[in-house]
């Protein structure tokens, strides 16, 4: 015999896409606790349904949590694009392309430090595939921002611009992004869980000014 607590269990979810709630679910722990704080039981409780239906859309939590980084992703990717709408016009090409590099950074940069919990589950894998960084699959499309790219991508893209600017050499155009993106990264993550934590907001906006004067002297 089913008890009324159960029913009232199963009856709970109402709102017709499962797979969805489950991920804004995920996203709820991440945000609070990074990777390691989606658990299943826990991300189906908040949901509403018992633990076995989160099966239906994902075969285990490692699965799930694939799902919470392409969200995840797709948030940082939004954020990126939002400091590329802030930009102010330049009529110079190589201004504004410049420009458009330092507004990713910046966006990137952000986004790490307003988001930490997420911003750490984007980036706990070890495949590239996961992280949206080559061409469109169906296992990473949810990682692309509203303007369709993903953040490497809009990064792929501002070099580019760099290029037909004049301002990078075409030949030293292979590769950059991973230059650009191993050096973003690398202070977001101090500032985030390094050394760098305690800066306060003009000394973050200083090394992020510095960081990208010197990416700009080095590609």
């Amino acid at each position: 015999m089913t008890s009324r607590a159960g029913a009232r269990k199963r009856d709970t979810y109402r709102h017709g896409d499962l797979r969805n709630a489950l991920i804004q679910a995920g996203l709820e722990l991440v945000r609070d606790g990074g990777p390691n704080a989606v658990v299943l039981r826990e991300v189906t409780r908040r949901v509403g349904v018992v633990p076995n239906a989160a099966y239906r859309h994902f075969a285990d939590r490692n699965a799930l949590l694939r799902a919470i980084r392409q969200a995840a992703l797709a948030q940082l990717a939004a954020a990126m694009e939002t400091e590329l709408a802030a930009l102010p016009p330049a009529d110079d090409p190589v201004e504004s392309a410049r420009d458009r590099i330092r507004a990713l950074a910046a966006g990137y940069l952000r986004f790490a430090q307003a988001e930490p919990g997420l911003f750490r589950a984007a980036f706990s894998t070890s495949d590239m595939t996961d992280t949206a960084t080559g061409t469109t699959t169906a296992e990473n499309e949810s990682a692309y921002g509203p303007g369709g790219l993903s953040a490497f991508q809009l990064l792929g893209a501002a070099l580019d611009d760099l290029v037909e600017s004049g301002a990078l050499p075409a030949e030293r155009r292979p590769g950059a992004e991973y230059f650009v993106w191993s050096a973003v990264h690398g202070l977001a993550v101090l500032l985030i869980d390094g050394p760098l934590r305690g800066l306060l907001p003009v000394q973050v906006d200083e090394a992020g000014q510095r960081l990208m004067d010197s990416i700009e002297r080095g590609i």
